[in-house]
């Protein structure tokens, strides 16, 4: 779920259940206030730009059993793994601590009006998404809430599974061929790094394929996907992680380049922060057990994911990110050498 999804105003009185949300999500709209006991207000369904396929997003409020009413979203359908650690860590008596890295979940079911089909009724969070101010102690923040969803996660379910594998050394040749084809800048000098990384290869995967494979990853790590709760008068609201529907096995080293590659054109954004660093005293402090070569594996992650670059220059083209990959390519090669 994209930060857009909490944004915007509540449902107004008499808003309609059918909105814009497509046919399917109208159609089980009294099916799912039904589900939630009669205890949803009418649904005003909005499409957000982030929304692909036929997913129905919605503002709502929901009647706990206080009788309290809590501004809430909508979500239907909604994918397998995404429900799984949706209702896994944000639904029960621990998800209502406001120190949860996650939406609190108020109702969720698996099947809806005779379909088999996944919904959720979450927390609507009410303070800002971290993209909209992504200064020093909000880099600080979203590193913090992804390092205590690792230890939550670990603690919902053990890590088991196949970790994401990517096939380096066809990226590698893809990224080779468009340096060669595309007339980027430093065409020569991408030619070489991208040659460089894969004579390395071989090195370069015995270390990050024998990872220990320890956490649950979010997936998609970035400000966009971060909100704050609404903090009590002007303290900063808990930061907490949303769309989780890329969650997967793997290091947590993977969470941590994602995001600090993000950057690699624009490292002051970052505020000095680094995400490797930062996530390792948090794990550390927590009590959780962290391997002494984290930083070896990190500079690995880093050559991998910077000599693929080329290879998808439709999107990841800026020249000054362009310039940030190229130098982590090459302080990271001169690093293990």
């Amino acid at each position: 779920m994209s930060a857009d999804a909490h944004e915007g105003q509540p449902p107004k009185a008499g808003a309609t259940a059918h909105g814009s949300g497509g046919n399917l999500a109208s159609t089980l709209a009294p099916a799912l206030v039904q589900a939630c006991d009669g205890r949803l207000s009418e649904i005003e369904w909005f499409k957000a730009t982030w929304q692909s396929g036929g997913a129905s997003t919605g503002y709502t409020t929901f009647t706990d059993e206080n009788g309290a009413q809590r501004p809430a979203i909508v979500k239907l359908p909604v994918g397998p793994r995404e429900y799984r650690w949706t209702t896994g860590l944000g639904l029960g008596p621990e998800s209502l601590e406001d120190d949860a890295p996650v939406p609190q979940v108020y109702a969720a079911g698996t099947s809806l009006g005779g379909y088999d089909l996944a919904w959720v009724v979450i927390e609507r969070l009410q303070g800002a998404p971290l993209s909209k101010s992504f200064d020093k102690q909000g880099v600080r923040d979203l590193l913090d809430a992804v390092a205590d969803w690792y230890l939550r996660a670990a603690e919902a379910w053990p890590v088991e599974g196949d970790p994401v594998h990517a096939d380096w050394e066809k990226l590698l040749a893809t990224a080779r061929t468009a340096v060669k084809d595309s007339g980027m800048p430093d065409a020569q000098q991408w030619n070489q790094a991208v040659h460089n990384v894969q004579r390395a290869l071989p090195k370069l995967l015995s270390i990050w394929d024998t990872r220990p494979i320890h956490t649950w990853c979010h997936g998609d790590l970035h400000p966009g996907n971060a909100m704050r709760r609404a903090g009590a008068d002007d303290e900063l609201g808990r930061c907490v992680l949303i769309d989780l529907a890329l969650v997967h096995p793997g290091h947590w080293v993977e969470d941590a380049i994602y995001l600090e590659r993000l950057y690699w054109g624009r490292k002051e954004l970052l505020h000095g922060v680094k995400p490797v660093s930062h996530i390792a005293r948090r794990l550390k402090a927590s009590g959780a057990t962290i391997e002494e070569d984290y930083a070896r594996l990190a500079t690995v992650r880093r050559v991998l994911m910077g000599g693929c670059v080329p290879a998808f220059l439709a999107r990841e083209g800026d020249p000054t990110y362009l310039k940030g990959a190229l130098t982590a390519i090459e302080s990271g090669l001169q690093i293990l050498s």
